[in-house]
């Protein structure tokens, strides 16, 4: 049991006995005795946790976050919470970053851009807790005033709400200032660009190498992820007799989905036929693409330079184009949950993402019988 004393000056402290068996006392100074009475009942609530072994009610726990640091620091001081660390928005968001050893190379960046934009727009040294909802809604103002594209606005709000939903986890903040904020991608049907076989072909037919040629076909007509899929992609994936091909995924190894087989569809094995030919007799753990080892992969702008070589107006997000057209092609003839199975995406992710309506689907209808198609969904 907590007890509330007073001296004779009107000053209140509350004195309670330890999980050691030790009298000890918590200051409060000049306070009404309603207000004394509720943070002696809080007391005793986390000396009898303390005592049990197991962490605070939820309600104590909401409490002891909502504490001025000059209270805490007093509870913390004969032992009831545990001292608070006054983490700022920098330092924090840095040591997210850096603990995040079990993400892709590219999604450490992505988050190192993020921590660093918070830094920027909320100020290195803030304390964490000083941030408010209205802070957040000020990094979205801003990123929209840089010119950024929604998505892009809503890809990096939801990466700062990563980070300080971390810093929830850690006790550090009683809740998110980011809860709240849109950060749901959409589809934007206005990027999308189907990308037709005599596209495709032409830019094929302006690539410098087989490796670029390869590249394009794997993109266009095996609708692998470009260039996350292509960099682990090795000979051994590559089942010529058995028509398949193995696909390491490290966007989808979180959830369980790190390799897929897809089919060696005839434009794939063409192409990859030809490179390994060139490679003479490469050993099963050499790399498909080993032209590229060593680069950045940075296909973004070889490929303008291709496409200005073909003749071509390059399209919008030209690879993620390539694979929802593939996307796209492919559920026109087979069911949807094959498809997904085959390019590594969920239906729902399909429909929002990827399968667009086409011309060639409208003038198949106007051509045909009118009758739906048979194959089943």
């Amino acid at each position: 049991m907590a007890s509330l004393t007073e001296d004779p000056g009107g000053r209140r402290r509350i004195q309670f006995v330890d999980r050691d068996g030790r009298r000890r006392a918590v200051r409060l100074g000049k306070v009404s005795k309603k207000t004394a009475e509720q943070v002696r009942g809080m007391i005793e609530r986390l000396a009898a946790a303390q005592l049990a072994g197991h962490a605070p009610d939820d309600h104590t726990a909401r409490w002891v976050a909502g504490l001025g640091d000059v209270l805490h620091g007093r509870l913390a001081a004969v032992g009831l919470v545990a001292r608070r660390r006054h983490a700022t928005v920098g330092d924090f968001a840095r040591e997210y970053v850096a603990s995040r050893t079990d993400v892709s190379p590219a999604t450490r960046n992505h988050l190192a851009r993020a921590a660093a934009d918070l830094a920027a727009v909320l100020g290195d040294r803030t304390p964490l807790r000083d941030v408010t909802p209205a802070h957040a809604d000020e990094y979205r103002r801003t990123q929209l005033a840089r010119g950024v594209a929604e998505n892009t606005v809503r890809r990096r709000v939801g990466r700062a709400k990563q980070i300080f939903a971390a810093a929830v986890r850690g006790r550090l903040l009683d809740r998110n200032p980011f809860e709240g904020q849109k950060c749901q991608v959409t589809g934007n049907p206005d990027k999308f660009h189907f990308v037709t076989r005599e596209e495709a072909e032409a830019l094929i037919a302006a690539c410098p190498n087989a490796p670029w040629r390869a590249v394009v076909a794997l993109a266009r007509f095996g609708g692998l992820r470009c260039p996350s899929e292509l960099r682990p992609l090795q000979w051994r994936h590559v089942d010529v007799d058995a028509g398949r091909l193995t696909v390491i995924s490290s966007k989808t190894a979180h959830q369980g989905k790190g390799m897929r087989v897809t089919p060696l569809f005839p434009e794939l094995r063409l192409h990859l036929s030809a490179l390994r030919q060139e490679a003479g007799d490469p050993a099963p753990d050499d790399s498909v693409l080993s032209g590229f080892e060593g680069t950045s992969w940075a296909l973004g702008g070889p490929l303008a330079a291709i496409a200005r070589r073909a003749d071509l107006k390059l399209w919008p997000k030209p690879f993620c184009n390539m694979r929802a057209t593939r996307q796209t092609e492919l559920t026109a003839e087979f069911p949807s949950h094959v498809v997904c199975g085959w390019i590594g995406n969920s239906e729902d992710v399909a429909n929002e993402h990827y399968l667009r309506t086409i011309d060639v689907d409208f003038q198949r209808a106007v051509a045909g019988d009118g009758k739906a198609p048979n194959k089943p969904r």
